[in-house]
């Protein structure tokens, strides 16, 4: 009996050719595992084409909610954000969908996994840390890195020559991403970063010249940190999140056009929308920075960073998220209340925010009279505050003085007395002057 591997499998051109390869390569039986993160009509037909392309078997599993719940609210909790724009929309979903390719290798007593990487890109990582994480025992077998295909053409070829039913063409298309939080552009003229992207790259985003000519206003709810509800209705995660992508799309915004540096070590261009991510990231924000004092906010800014790089390069499943995780789950306790945001344009801007656990107080902040802060006060806090700048000034006025009198004699502080003290003729003779010790 042939032993089996299981494929996370998307259906395009890569995944719909390694089937068959497995099968004659490695003589394989393959079962194929779609995750549904929120690719939408992607999804159609996929058990077909699996099948037909050799598969013994194919699962598709609906992780769309726990994808928001445990893994993108999280990241938007941490504040981490990759590169100055990357809202790591592909990033997130490789832990969960890995992870869902281990539990159906278990389930049917699989001896391999396999995914379709490239041995250029990030995700090859993501996918193998997990499985190292989860499943280390299972081999791993990752066919660009050993098969003798390197171009779309060549693998347009093989398919033809394996009856492999393909709806790609030969002609340079863009590679796409997506799921409920994002869509990644790649490839094609966007290879040249000096090329600029016109609007038939762009699927969940209006331009922003064609968006409506009367901005709209949108309220986001949170509770500890996570979001809860949108203008006022609470909604489950899967559908606050359509809700924002729909309206946040209509108006142009979450557009991100990147060149990052991938883990592997190269630059690479990428064009990303996030619509509603985008609104939940700057919501989430602006509520933190009313509830949260001063060092607790500068702790989250240092947190944040790394957090991205975690999840960037693909080690989710460690100690050092759930420590980072922990961290986080303090900070947010009290991120509870509403912000309200005005979209235009592409913009999204905050015009209002509330929260319960505000530590924003009109009484210590007016220009009007009030009798919970004596002003008089200050002076004593300025004197003490601005201590060391004083004593570095007095320092400087006291240098500069002595250096118009200061004669050529050195200056001796430190042991200075021993100057005129006749040496010794011989170390020996020191210590006995000292005596022994």
């Amino acid at each position: 009996m042939a032993e089996t591997v299981v494929l996370a499998y998307s259906g395009g051109l890569d995944t719909s050719i390694i089937v068959p390869w497995l099968r004659e390569t490695h003589g394989l039986d393959v079962v194929c595992v779609a995750a549904d993160v929120g690719q939408a009509e992607e999804l159609d037909g996929l058990e077909a084409k699996a099948l037909a392309s050799g598969a013994r078997g194919f699962r598709v599993l609906d992780l769309r909610e726990e994808f928001l719940t445990g893994f993108v609210w999280p990241t938007l909790r941490a504040g981490a954000v990759y590169g100055r724009k990357y809202l790591l929309g592909t990033s997130m979903a490789r832990p969960i969908i890995a992870r869902a390719q281990v539990e159906v290798a278990r389930s049917v007593g699989a001896d391999a996994l396999a995914h379709g990487c490239t041995g250029k890109g990030n995700d090859q990582v993501r996918f193998e840390l997990t499985y190292a994480a989860l499943a280390p025992d299972l081999r791993v077998i990752a066919p660009w890195r050993e098969w003798t295909i390197r171009s779309r053409e060549d693998a347009l070829d093989y398919a033809a020559a394996h009856g492999v039913p393909v709806t790609a063409t030969r002609a340079k298309i863009y590679s796409r991403d997506r799921n409920l939080w994002h869509i990644s552009h790649e490839g094609g003229p966007l290879e040249d970063p000096a090329w600029a992207p016109t609007e038939d790259v762009f699927q969940l985003t209006r331009a922003p010249e064609d968006a409506p000519d009367r901005p709209a206003h949108i309220s986001i709810g949170f509770e500890a940190g996570l979001p809860v509800a949108v203008d006022g209705e609470p909604l489950g995660p899967v559908a606050l999140l359509d809700r924002l992508n729909e309206v946040a799309g209509l108006h142009g915004i979450g557009r991100a056009d990147i060149v990052e540096d991938r883990l592997v070590g190269m630059k690479s261009r990428g064009v990303y929308e996030t619509p509603g991510g985008t609104l939940l990231y700057t919501a989430h924000s602006e509520l933190e920075q009313l509830v949260l004092d001063r060092r607790t906010l500068a702790l989250k800014d240092l947190l944040a960073p790394r957090y991205a790089d975690l999840v960037y390069e693909g080690r989710w499943w460690t100690p050092e998220r759930e420590a980072m995780d922990a961290l986080v789950d303090v900070t947010q306790r009290r991120v509870t209340g509403e912000v309200r945001l005005k979209l235009y344009k592409g913009s999204c801007a905050v015009v209002a925010r509330y929260s319960p656990f505000s530590l924003y107080d009109e009484r210590f902040v007016t220009f009007g009279e009030d009798d919970v802060y004596d002003q008089a006060d200050a002076a004593g806090f300025i004197r003490l505050y601005g201590l060391p700048v004083r004593v570095a000034a007095l320092r400087a006025r006291e240098a500069a003085s002595s250096a118009r009198t200061i004669t050529t004699a050195p200056i001796l502080r430190f042991g200075a007395a021993r100057e005129h003290a006749p040496p010794a003729e011989h170390p020996r003779e020191l210590v006995s002057a000292r005596g022994e010790r």
